[in-house]
């Protein structure tokens, strides 16, 4: 049993993600179909391969901002909705090495590819995902865009790599965390709100709006999953709670749990995280520990810190349908109230 955390106790409402998918309907249907065309191949399993996690319940969250962020500014081209479907395209392949990288074995409630396919059949097509992605990018024919796109998908393999070096690392350090998952998690975020205004061709000040607040806004969206993993429900998650305990992962939640500990409370830790003893009397015992040194809650106070970021990075542009909707999904991140 986890750890009940309100996550409704922020100033704005719950927010919802419904404006955003209404805005951006027309075009997320020529994204899909588009994803479907590219995501096909002679090779048996790469198509097989793709559609499972393709059609496995995700939000298509990423690939709506980058719509809606063109919509902003005016754009009638078609190039917004190729670069949705390149975005999409690398959070799939990002998926699917993180999922081998951490040995999982549940994504949104479903096996995960490498559990079906094995870890090599599951990198070697997350690398063809992402050779499409630049495939695309490349047709749109902004090379400010690809700058931008190719840049993120540079990030994201460092943030994986720096993940190595801090993982079961119980001395990580806030800062060195929130490196891990600026680059890991917020690096396309950023990406995908910063191109539509690009081939908008928006001024420069509001592509750094839309880049900051995509920043922001997957800071908020992975600490808020960091917290989840403790006190969420699996339907929320797509995965099992406790599943980033028994992984050995140190998130924030465990690092704010370790330092504010006493000695035996992080000789706990040491023997669960760094020696794998994470049985489920061991994740009971970390939620308590959690609970009382209000770790959770103070995860999610970093989380909303970054929102209201994300929030102020939008504020002096134009109100918009667009903007309304992407000040709810900063709400909606948050309290992932669906």
């Amino acid at each position: 049993m986890g750890v009940v955390v309100n996550l409704e106790g922020g100033k704005h409402g719950a927010g919802s993600i419904e404006p955003l998918v209404a805005l951006t309907r027309d075009d997320m249907a020529r994204v899909n179909e588009l994803i479907l065309a590219k995501a096909g191949s002679d090779v048996e399993l790469i198509p097989e391969l793709a559609q499972h996690l393709i059609s496995s319940g995700g939000k298509r969250l990423r690939p709506m901002v980058t719509l809606a962020a063109a919509q902003m500014f005016g754009y009638e081209g078609e190039g917004h909705v190729k670069l949705a479907m390149a975005v999409e395209f690398m959070h799939t392949a990002t998926l699917l090495h993180d999922d081998v990288v951490d040995e999982s074995d549940l994504r949104r409630g479903r096996k995960t590819a490498r559990m079906i396919w094995g870890n090599q059949a599951s990198v070697l097509v997350g690398d063809y995902l992402l050779g499409q992605a630049f495939r695309v990018m490349v047709d749109v024919g902004s090379l400010e865009a690809l700058d931008i796109l190719s840049a993120a998908a540079s990030v994201i393999a460092e943030g994986e790599v720096m993940q190595l070096g801090v993982a079961k690392n119980l001395e990580t350090t806030e800062d060195e965390y929130l490196a891990v998952i600026k680059a890991k998690t917020a690096a396309l975020f950023s990406a995908a709100a910063e191109v539509g205004p690009v081939i908008a061709e928006a001024s420069r000040n509001d592509r750094s709006a839309l880049r900051s607040f995509g920043t922001n806004l997957g800071l908020a969206f992975q600490l808020v999953d960091d917290a989840l993993d403790y006190g969420g429900k699996s339907s929320d998650l797509g995965k099992n709670v406790g599943d980033d305990f028994r992984e050995g992962k140190v998130t924030l939640p465990v690092i704010l749990a370790y330092r504010r500990g006493s000695d035996d409370e992080r000789a706990f830790w040491k023997r669960s995280i760094e020696e794998n003893e994470c049985d489920d009397a061991a994740l009971q015992k970390a939620l308590g520990l959690m609970n009382k040194h209000g770790a959770i809650g103070d995860t999610i106070s970093r989380a909303r810190h970054f929102g209201e970021i994300a929030r102020d990075a939008l504020a002096p542009l134009k109100n918009t349908p667009q903007k309304a909707a992407l000040f709810d999904v900063i709400d909606f991140c948050i309290s992932r109230v669906t």
